[in-house]
């Protein structure tokens, strides 16, 4: 939600250093940058392809980086001991990543960062002395001297590098090298080792332009320049720095080596292969046939991780499930479902791998929400009463799916949403039917309950900033009349409280991390990117398959079953495109039609929301985190990359809000997530002021929209019309919401931190105002659910039976949020990675699990609003 944040990882890397920052040395840097690697991206699936590029690291990996910087490491330490008269040097080892002992390199500062972030650091060590920052700058300029000219004599290459790269280019494989050095060293030292000539290209950290590694920004670079698909592309290097360069950039293969400074701890839970040194390449790429073997081949004395490959095409190889959609359900269900090894099965995304930043960064989130390279990047039809706006409607298209582009709102919704369920003809589905579910799912951080899960493998944490501004607002709630709840997930739904986030040591806990990766090493789990399902094949009504685009070819594959895990916009979609929906509907685009399920598209609900946004008068919001304020971006990207700390590692929305909008309701319909800054436009407007804001919406409208075909081609977006605000109900509702939370910015608690009205405005008092003023500024919640609904026999409308079953359909199933038979209340992926569970033990086969008894709170009284 906070694009404030979304520059700043950019920043970080742009930078040099943060002075809070200096403890962060040998030790720290190695275990930080070996956890982000485990916890986000360590289960690639390495391309079996022969590569067309690789690019090579060149200190530790191309030559001996200990003969040439150890003794400039004592030379400098001199110097500094000179100029300053101080004994610095267990000081300068230290920070430099020295073993004076060992006479060698550790992993850390000198072999990981740019001399411009080693510059830095040393001199915030002269200003810890007591140093003036004017006389510390000047020091250092004086007594840290680049690498020159190396003698070469004292350089040692690893093995005869002349000769491995001639084979490489022999086998037309282009060559880069990127490193961390300058480009004078870089050049001085590839003429040494005479391979200048057989290198395409160079990137240097003293190169315009291009951010250091381990950002992927270079990466980019080196593929477009070379013209070369990343996936076809091998990274070689001996940090994790290294690793990490190539796990952003989605790399084919990453290959660790042991002649640099990192150990077989270092390296062995990330790289693709880890090998003693470069001349391993040879026997991995060169000496092979087209494809690589069907797992990792073990080199040198410490082995890599077994990893799974499929080396027949799926055009020919049959499966016990395909499922298609490797999003917040469909990562659930393929780490289930091949956890029985009888089963063998293929999951297609019609999107890219996960592997960037500015999807494990929580607060970077507006990037993949607003970026269609990770999401369908859809659009309504114009809406009749938003005044005819063709409305935003971002869907995720990477793995992870939309838990990839969420805000990492864990909200399970309130009990009385899933009795509705059963009521509405999804026997089995109650609350007490789907609250063991919800544990199993879930690790909170607070441990097991009654109500929390403690062991499942979706993490889930309370927000850390601390900001003043969330316990105001909770206050706020309680001075207004209304309950202060200890766990909105658990007992008491109704309340105010601290909002629970898909949140795991600073990282987004997608689908995709807690439940995809740990199941990419099972030689039974077949998984694509870049796929585009275009219709399910059938024999008569019974599924056998799917046919899908990739690479621009097309290609079928049959399994036992199938299962459609897309979503509530493309689930229908590739129903209909397939044959199964509203006969009419289907003849209009000329498609045969294999099942009429009127149902099909229909049903479509949505929540909206609007923000209600307040002037802070005092400097405790996000206003400084965004980029007129480059230092605070550095910050935030430097604590974010290399901690998992501070504003990079929270989505900020971190109180929330569930309560009654009149009497006589029986449960809360209002949600209330309330953010520490102002935004617009999904984020992508950053604030002018300090501000904070509520986003607010109605949580059971009556208004139903549609999903329908534009045409019979895949690669078309269908028409959405969610339909808002066409009840008279939804219109009061919303009215309410405005004036509701403007009640809450009133009281007392708010006195010291409110402004002046920003959104709607103080002239905005009436009902005609504020209906114009939702009309305009409304927005999805990003909650599209429902169009392809669960219910019985009887109900001419349902699409899947209490089982998830297509109804009059063999072997098709449907587990996401479109199977919902009522939209619950508030976010929407916990109940979605609920449903996948459930969902995976009756396609399993599986006994169900018991049934829960633990009590849920029901207010005195309904016959006033609070």
């Amino acid at each position: 939600m906070l694009r404030v944040l979304t520059k700043a990882s950019k920043a970080g890397l742009k930078a040099t250093c943060l002075p809070s920052l200096r403890s962060c040395h040998r030790s720290r840097c190695r275990l930080l940058l070996q956890q982000t690697a485990i916890r986000c991206l360590s289960t690639r699936q390495p391309n079996q392809e022969k590569p067309k590029l690789i690019i090579f690291d060149k200190d530790g990996t191309l030559i001996c980086c200990h003969s040439i910087w150890t003794p400039w490491v004592k030379d400098t330490t001199d110097r500094f001991i000179k100029k300053t008269g101080l004994n610095l040097e267990e000081k300068i080892h230290h920070l430099l990543s020295y073993d004076p002992k060992e006479d060698r390199l550790l992993p850390g500062l000198l072999a990981e960062c740019t001399s411009q972030i080693i510059k830095r650091q040393l001199c915030q060590l002269l200003q810890d002395e007591g140093i003036s920052v004017d006389r510390s700058l000047e020091i250092v300029e004086d007594c840290y001297k680049e690498m020159g000219t190396i003698d070469a004599n004292v350089l040692v290459s690893h093995g005869d590098v002349n000769k491995l790269m001639t084979e490489i280019k022999e086998q037309e494989i282009k060559i880069a090298v990127c490193t961390a050095d300058t480009r004078a060293g870089t050049i001085n030292t590839l003429k040494v080792i005479d391979v200048e000539h057989l290198v395409d290209m160079v990137v240097c950290s003293d190169d315009p332009g291009l951010l250091p590694k381990p950002n992927a920004d270079a990466a980019f670079a080196i593929c477009e320049k070379l013209g070369v698909e990343p996936e076809r592309t091998v990274m070689v290097g001996d940090t994790m720095t290294d690793i990490n360069f190539g796990i952003n950039a989605g790399l084919g293969n990453i290959v660790g080596v042991l002649s640099g400074v990192s150990t077989k701890k270092d390296l062995h839970e990330s790289a693709d292969y880890v090998i003693d040194d470069i001349q391993g390449l040879t026997s991995l790429f060169l000496n092979r046939s087209s494809q690589l073997p069907n797992k990792p081949q073990r080199h040198g004395v410490f082995n890599t991780p077994a990893r799974s490959f499929s080396t027949t095409s799926s055009r020919s190889q049959e499966y016990s499930h395909v499922i298609v959609g490797a999003g917040s359900a469909g990562c659930i269900l393929a780490n289930r479902l091949t956890e029985d090894q009888s089963n063998n099965v293929m999951l297609l995304e019609a999107g890219p791998k996960d592997y960037t930043w500015k999807i494990h960064m929580p607060a970077a989130l507006v990037y993949p929400l607003c970026d269609d390279k990770y999401n369908w990047f859809y659009h309504t039809v114009p809406q009749t009463h938003m005044n005819s706006r063709k409305m935003y409607q971002p869907r995720g298209r990477v793995w992870g799916g939309s838990s990839s582009l969420n805000a990492m709102c864990y909200v399970r919704g309130h009990a009385l949403d899933y009795d509705g369920w059963e009521k509405a003809g999804a026997e089995g589905w109650s609350y007490a039917d789907c609250l063991p579910y919800f544990k199993k799912a879930q690790c909170h951080e607070s441990g097991e309950s009654e109500y929390r899960g403690g062991s499942g493998p979706l993490n889930v944490s309370r927000g850390k900033t601390n900001n003043p501004l969330f316990n105001v607002f909770i206050e706020a709630g309680q001075q207004a009349g209304y309950p202060r709840t200890q766990d909105y997930n658990g007992y008491q739904f109704e309340g105010f409280d601290f909002m629970d986030l898909t949140i795991h040591k600073g990282i987004r806990w997608s689908t995709a991390n807690a439940y995809l990766r740990p199941a990419l090493k099972r030689s039974n789990l077949k998984v694509t990117s870049k796929t585009l399902t275009t219709r399910v094949l059938f024999d008569g009504t019974k599924a056998v398959g799917v046919e899908y685009k990739q690479g621009g070819e097309i290609k079928t594959v049959r399994a036992d079953k199938v299962i459609l895990s897309c979503g509530s916009i493309n689930t229908p979609q590739l129903l209909m495109l397939s044959g199964v929906g509203n006969a009419d509907e289907l003849k209009k685009h000329d498609i045969p039609v294999v099942n009429h399920l009127p149902g099909v598209g229909q049903n479509l609900q949505d929540h909206l929301e609007v923000y209600v946004q307040m002037a802070c008068s005092q400097p405790v919001s996000l206003y400084k985190a965004q980029w007129k304020f480059p230092h605070n971006m550095i910050k935030i990207g430097l604590q974010w990359f290399l901690l998992q700390t501070g504003l990079g590692a929270t989505s900020h929305l971190e109180a929330v809000a569930f309560i009654r909008s009149r009497a006589g309701v029986e449960y809360p319909d209002i949600q209330f997530h309330f953010l520490p800054s102002s935004v617009k436009d999904h984020g992508r407007v950053n604030p002018e002021q300090h501000s904070f804001q509520v986003h607010v919406g109605a949580q059971r409208p009556e208004s139903r929209g549609t999903i329908t075909l534009q045409s019979k081609n895949p690669e078309d977006h269908p028409l959405i019309d969610p339909n808002y605000l066409s009840t008279e109900n939804d219109r009061w509702e919303m009215r309410e919401c405005v004036k509701l939370a403007r009640e809450i910015f009133e009281q007392d608690a708010f006195t010291a931190y409110r402004g002046k009205e920003i959104l709607p405005g103080v002239d905005m008092q009436s009902d005609e105002q504020l209906d114009a003023f939702v009309r305009e500024h409304g927005e999805t919640a990003y909650h599209p659910s429902c169009s392809a609904k669960m219910g019985s026999e009887k109900d001419p409308m349902a699409v899947v039976n209490n089982r998830t079953e297509v109804f009059g359909m063999e072997n098709l199933h449907i587990v996401d949020a479109s199977i919902m038979p009522n939209v619950t209340t508030g976010n929407l992926n916990a109940p979605v990675t609920m449903m996948a569970e459930k969902a995976a033990d009756i396609i399993r086969g599986r006994e169900k699990l018991a049934p829960s008894d633990a009590p849920v709170y029901k207010p005195s009284s309904i016959e006033t609003q609070r």
